[in-house]
C-alpha cells in the first residue's frame, strides 16, 4: 500500500508497452484549474446523480500525441455532431472507488486493475494507448482536490468514473485521429437504490449479452446500453436484474452489471464456491478477482472458475444443496440474490442466505 499526498493506492505490478506515436501522457504536465464556487455536498445521493466540482480532461489527436492533462470545474462537452463515439459506439469506460478509512485516509482500491482493464478495452476500440501508471497518478490528484467528497460512511463511498471516446469529427467506421479521456467523480451508496436485502434476477434463454470473439470482456457502453430492453422486461415479472445466459445448455453468465458467484455443494459431495471461467463474454471483475484470491487463500472450500447451467443449478436447489448465490461489482460490491425466474418458475426464494464474503 502507498500513500502519497493524503491518497493511498494498492499497487499492481505489470508490464504495458507503450505505441510509440501516442507520444505519451505526463502527469508532470498537470494543468489545475480550481472552482471559484464549490457546491453543496448532499448528505443522501442516488448513484451517480450528483457529480463533484472538477474533472479531469486530456485530449489526443493522431498528429500531436496526447495533450498536457487538465484539472478543471466539471463542466458539460462540447463534441462535433460527426463524433463517431456518437454514431459508431467508439468509446468504454472504467469505475472504481476510493474509501475513507477509520483513519480518514483514502484508499483506492486496487486502481492498477482497473487501468489495465481499460487500456485492454481501449486497444479493443482502436483508441490511443496511454500510460496507466501516469494516468492514474493524474486521478490520483483529482481524487486529492475533491476529497472532501469522499464519504465519512462505511457504507459509502466516493465512484471514479474514467471516460475514452473518439472525438473524430467526421463519418465513417474507421480508426479514429482525436480522442478524449475524462473522470469524474460522484458518491456512491446503494446502487440498486433499494431496502432489499437481496436482489431478484430474471433469466431467460431469448437473450444474450455478449457472444464468443464479441466485447463482453472489455467495459464497453455498448454492452450495458443493448441490455436495457431486456432490463425492463424483467421488471415485468417483477425482478430487478437479468441474469444472462449462453449456449443450448443455458450457461449462466453475468447478471446485470455483476459476477455471478455460487457457494454450493457440488455433484461430488464437494463444498465449492464456482464462478464462469473469462472466456471472452465475461467481464474480468476486480472484485471478482479479489474475492477468488482470498477465498483461495483461505483454504476451507474448493474455489472454482467452471462453467455452470441453469439445469445444475435448478437440481442442487431442489436437493437443497445450494448454500448462496450472490453477485459482485464495483458498483454493488457483494450482493446476495434473493430469487431467480427461470422459464416460468421462481427459485431460490426459500433459500436461507448468509455472505460469506462482507
Amino acid at each position: 500500500m502507498t500513500h502519497i499526498q493524503g491518497v493511498s493506492v494498492s499497487l499492481m505490478l505489470f508490464c504495458f508497452v507503450l505505441n510509440p506515436l501516442t507520444f505519451d501522457l505526463w502527469a508532470v504536465d498537470l494543468v489545475v484549474q480550481l472552482s471559484p464556487a464549490l457546491k453543496t455536498k448532499p448528505h443522501v445521493v442516488d448513484f451517480g446523480t450528483v457529480f463533484t466540482d472538477h474533472m479531469l480532461t486530456v485530449e489526443w489527436s493522431v498528429t500531436e500525441g496526447w495533450q498536457a492533462p487538465f484539472i478543471r470545474p466539471l463542466a458539460n462537452l462540447s463534441l462535433h455532431p460527426a463524433c463517431s463515439s456518437l454514431h459508431y459506439g467508439i468509446q468504454l469506460f472504467e469505475g472504481f472507488k476510493v474509501y475513507r478509512g477509520d483513519d480518514s485516509r483514502l484508499r483506492l482500491f486496487r486502481p492498477m486493475l482497473n487501468m489495465s482493464r481499460m487500456a485492454n478495452s481501449a486497444k479493443r476500440a482502436c483508441l490511443p494507448a496511454f500510460d496507466q501508471t501516469e494516468l492514474l497518478e493524474c486521478i490520483r490528484r483529482l481524487v486529492e482536490i475533491d476529497q472532501d467528497w469522499v464519504p465519512r460512511s462505511d457504507s459509502a463511498s466516493l465512484y471514479i468514473r474514467p471516460t475514452f471516446i473518439s472525438t473524430e469529427p467526421s463519418l465513417g467506421v474507421k480508426r479514429p485521429g482525436r480522442a478524449l479521456l475524462y473522470v469524474i467523480l460522484c458518491q456512491a451508496g446503494s446502487y440498486f437504490n433499494s431496502e432489499a436485502d437481496a436482489i431478484s434476477l430474471w433469466a431467460d434463454p431469448k437473450y444474450t449479452r455478449a457472444w464468443k470473439g464479441g466485447t463482453g470482456d472489455c467495459k464497453m457502453g455498448g454492452n450495458y446500453g443493448c441490455s436495457l430492453f431486456a432490463q425492463y422486461e424483467a421488471g415485468d415479472y417483477g425482478c430487478q436484474q437479468v441474469l444472462w445466459l449462453y449456449g443450448q445448455d443455458h450457461q449462466i453468465t453475468e447478471a446485470g452489471t455483476m459476477n455471478i458467484f455460487l457457494h454450493w455443494i457440488n455433484q461430488d459431495g464437494e463444498e465449492e464456491l464456482a464462478t464462469p471461467p473469462l472466456d471472452g463474454i465475461i467481464l474480468p471483475g476486480i472484485t471478482r478477482r479479489s474475492i477468488l484470491e482470498l477465498t483461495r487463500k483461505w483454504g476451507e472450500f474448493k474455489v472454482t472458475e467452471r462453467y455452470l447451467t441453469m439445469s445444475q443449478l435448478c437440481s442442487a436447489l431442489k436437493q437443497q444443496q445450494v448454500k448462496e448465490m450472490f453477485g459482485s461489482g464495483t458498483a454493488c460490491m457483494i450482493c446476495p440474490i434473493g430469487h431467480i425466474v427461470y422459464l416460468g418458475e421462481v427459485y431460490l426464494e426459500h433459500c436461507q442466505f448468509f455472505l460469506l464474503i462482507t
